[in-house]
């Protein structure tokens, strides 16, 4: 054993006995368990953690800040491990910081509209609660995660096209900083102009800056009326084209989902959907009675023109629930789509202008390289996602995935768009982020990690190499 790696078992020895003294059963140094926090989905690398610690109060997750900015240990948040682009990874080792215990609903204001929560709620908890109240919350990833990592990673998901994502959603954070210090962002006010916003500045650093112990959340009155459709297109563009001439008329959509026929093929195996296996459209309307019947009406009008048809309306909870669980269920349906392959998926965003020209060239590029990738995405608000099933052991097919992945990167930041538009940078994306916002952007990003965590403990290796 090296010198140095003689000095970092001391400190981890030294780390781990104040975290077990304060802890007890809630640290794990157990291979199984230190295992789980090695990775996340779709990401084909594994980086275990020294140690899992699982604290159930922000006193608790305080006090663990402190032991490990005292003896230099890196930590990493994680919530329900759904992240894509190798967020819960520790490349530099350290203690994973698992926040499950941590699942309370705090308050839930109905007349004010919002709630607070503890970073372990999830989004199905959360409105499985809220339910009997009618209110909901509205972002929905696909995923049940955790609201802390969706605000970590400023989620969005099926419904943001009309309800915004996690930025627009989260009204303020309790926050422990790298060196125990608690600090309060936001309230409950819908606007204020006191200071930095510093609710916008956490939401969305990938735990790189402190850890989300509480959030004040946004909320909605579950919609009188609520249609639910599908409708099939004898082409993609024509697909596309109906969903961007939806957002250019103004009509308030709550849902549009996209699915080419490789994903379809991959649902109707997987959930029993029974669809043509053709580019498909799934909708949602939210409102009065009279304003669904309306708006579903004039989208109906749209796909006729671009040579759709077969709506097929789910108007009962328990139709409406099927169809958009299929929808959620695309990524195991892709898992059983082409078995033992790894998955490798990525998302891109464009502006909606963009988008037909943005998902066209992905397809043929994608069939020109003899790659199975099925395209999925929330185009309602320009955003994708593209998951290549990959042979493990065929690095030609590898490379050619790599390319086509790269290009369609690059061609969404041409068009103005962006590298991610859900997923998060992560260990993934470093050199698209820079090619994204440019070098003195990414700097300043640095100079604001520097100054919070000057030490780099906070989830080191993500959005900076």
């Amino acid at each position: 054993m090296t010198k140095h790696e003689t000095m970092r078992s001391a400190g981890l020895d030294a780390a781990f006995g104040e975290l077990q003294e304060l802890l007890g059963d809630k640290l794990s140094t157990a291979s199984g368990v230190i295992a789980q926090y090695a990775s996340g989905e779709s990401f084909p690398d594994a980086y275990p953690p020294d140690a899992v610690a699982f604290p159930s109060s922000t006193d608790e997750v305080s006090e663990i800040a402190k032991i490990c900015h005292r003896h230099r240990l890196p930590m990493v948040a994680s919530g329900a491990g759904t992240s894509l682009e190798g967020h819960i990874a520790a490349p530099s080792g350290g203690l994973a910081v698992n926040f499950a215990k941590m699942d309370r609903i705090l308050e839930v204001n109905e007349s004010d509209l919002d709630c607070g929560v503890e970073p372990g709620v999830t989004r199905e908890q959360l409105n499985h609660y809220l339910r009997d109240r009618g209110l909901f919350f509205p972002i929905d990833p696909g995923a049940d995660a955790s609201i802390g990592g969706m605000a970590s990673t400023r989620a969005s998901g099926t419904n943001a096209v009309r309800y915004g994502t996690m930025a627009q959603n989260v009204l303020g954070l309790t926050i422990v900083q790298p060196d125990g210090t608690v600090i309060r962002t936001g309230g409950r006010a819908r606007k204020s102009s006191a200071g930095y916003d510093l609710t916008r500045l956490y939401v969305g650093s990938e735990g790189t800056l402190g850890f989300i112990t509480e959030i004040k959340l946004r909320l909605y009155g579950i919609p009188e009326s609520i249609l639910s459709a599908t409708c099939g297109f004898q082409t993609l563009a024509g697909a596309v084209e109906t969903v961007m001439q939806t957002i250019q008329l103004g009509i308030p959509i709550a849902r549009v989902e996209f699915m080419d026929e490789t994903q379809v093929r991959a649902c109707n195996a997987y959930s029993a959907l029974r669809l043509p296996e053709q580019p498909h459209l799934f909708l949602e309307f939210h409102g009065s009675p009279a304003g669904t019947e309306e708006q579903a009406q004039v989208v109906a009008e749209l796909a006729e023109a671009n040579c759709g048809s077969g709506f097929t309306w789910a108007t009962s909870s328990e139709e409406r629930n099927r169809l958009w669980r299929a929808r959620h269920n695309a990524y195991h349906a892709n898992r059983a789509f082409r078995p033992n392959a790894t998955i490798w998926a990525s998302d891109v965003a464009v502006p909606i202008s963009e988008l037909p020209n943005a998902v066209l060239s992905v397809r043929a590029d994608i069939e020109r390289n003899g790659l199975s990738a099925p395209i999925v995405g929330h185009v309602g608000d320009g955003n994708f996602h593209v998951s290549f099933l990959i042979a493990p052991d065929d690095a030609d097919e590898k490379r050619r995935a790599e390319d086509v992945y790269s290009r369609m990167i690059h061609a969404a930041i041409a068009a103005g768009g962006t590298c991610t538009g859900e997923h998060g940078i992560g260990m993934v994306k470093q050199d698209y982020l820079i090619e994204e916002a440019g070098a003195d952007a990414v700097a300043s990003m640095r100079a604001i990690k520097q100054a919070l965590d000057p030490l780099n403990l906070m989830n080191p290796g993500k959005i900076f190499a």
